[in-house]
Order: C-alpha cells, then sequence, then structure tokens
C-alpha cells in the first residue's frame, strides 16, 4: 500500500468558539485548492455552530495547473483506468487525514461528514467507503464512484451519502452520480440524489440547499 502525506490547508473552527461536537472535511476538485471549498464552511458555519470545517489541499501540485493541487494526475488518453488507480493511490494519504483530525478533535468517525466536489468527490467516496466504521454522511459534489463495478467489495461500511450533480455538467457528466446512487442502493446505503437542472460542473444554490439538508440531519 502507499504510504500517506501530511496534508494541510484551511480550517475553520466552529462558530460558538466550543470544541468541535462535528467535523466535515472538504476535499477540492482537480487544479484547486482548499481555500476554494472552505467558502463552504463559511456559507455553513452559522447553521452548524457546532462544527469544524477542514478544507486540505492535495497532496501534489496539478499537472495541468501548477497553481493548484490534484490528489492524482490525470491522463486524459485513458481516464477510466487512471481514476481507479488514482484514487487508490491517494487513498492512503486522506484517509489518514481523516483519522488524525478526528483522533484530534477527540471525536469518531461516527461525528465525520467527508464531503468533496469533482476529484475530491472521488476521492471522499472512494475513501468513505472504506472505513469499517461508518461516517457520519458522504458528500459528493459533481463526482462519480471510480470503481462502481466493485462496489460490493469495496464498500466496509453504510454511511447515508448525498449526491449532488448539475444536470449540463460536461466535465464529469451526471451519469456518474446516477450511477453511483443505483450501485450504492443495491448495496444497502441511504443514498440522497439531487439533479440540478441547468447546472454545469459547479455547485448550485439549489444543490447547496439539498446539502445543508443532508448534513443537519448527519450533523445533528
Amino acid at each position: 500500500m502507499s504510504s500517506s502525506l501530511e496534508l494541510s490547508g484551511p480550517t475553520l473552527a466552529p462558530a460558538n468558539g466550543a470544541p468541535a461536537k462535528k467535523l466535515v472535511i472538504l476535499l477540492h476538485g482537480y487544479g484547486s485548492d482548499g481555500q476554494d471549498l472552505i467558502g463552504l464552511g463559511q456559507y455553513w458555519a452559522n447553521a452548524f455552530p457546532h462544527v469544524g470545517f477542514y478544507s486540505p489541499n492535495a497532496p501534489h501540485r496539478c499537472g495541468m495547473n501548477p497553481m493548484g493541487y490534484e490528489w492524482f494526475p490525470l491522463n486524459v488518453e485513458r481516464i477510466g483506468a487512471d481514476y481507479t488507480r488514482g484514487a487508490e493511490s491517494a487513498y492512503p494519504t486522506v484517509r489518514d487525514y481523516v483519522l488524525a483530525r478526528t483522533e484530534e478533535a477527540g471525536l469518531k468517525l461516527g461525528d465525520v461528514v467527508l464531503a468533496g466536489f469533482s476529484q475530491g468527490a472521488m476521492m471522499a467516496l472512494y475513501t468513505g467507503l472504506r472505513f469499517e466504521t461508518p461516517l457520519a454522511g458522504i458528500l459528493a459534489f459533481s463526482g462519480k464512484m471510480v470503481d462502481v463495478e466493485n462496489a460490493a467489495d469495496a464498500i466496509k461500511s453504510k454511511p447515508p451519502v448525498c449526491l449532488v450533480h448539475g444536470e449540463v455538467d460536461d466535465v464529469v457528466p451526471i451519469a456518474g452520480s446516477v450511477e453511483a446512487a443505483s450501485a450504492l442502493e443495491a448495496q444497502g446505503l441511504d443514498v440522497r440524489l439531487k439533479k440540478c437542472p441547468g447546472t454545469g460542473h459547479g455547485i448550485s444554490m439549489d444543490g447547496l440547499e439539498f446539502a445543508a439538508e443532508f448534513l443537519s440531519k448527519q450533523l445533528s
């Protein structure tokens, strides 16, 4: 198994000033950075004043955008194979980051929602389903399950999953979330899927509201 790398990035302490009772860990998309998704934490902070938000930078500088980071490299010629191999190589780093932040806060995996956008959503699904103790939830914006055909073997626990996807996403087509929803439901997981009309590769207001409903249930 690949060794893991230490991640760092922006964090947001609970708005109520007390120690965090729950955590949301946000994994950014390909070529972006932690600063991009900590904005979701700022947006949700007042609604969830007991939650600490973490948005680490991915471990590698991005091959196509040296200003940003990547969880794994993308080879556009051989995209499918690269996703699974790439997610597998990044997995120990994401897993260890989640475990370290949880332990540091004196919490359990059942107090943590692992969320992500695009490549980060792929990593949230890949990593979150492999914990033997279920997370409080997995929230995936504009993502897919990279190893969907292997779902039965990959899933070690069954946290609730929320999938949010723009209907006109031409970067990661919505079929990725639809396919993930069917595969996860077939394995007995509680899955919520929100299709956002007119939205491309991004997070729309209706998607954010749907995600906030999911969070309020999982983080209460």
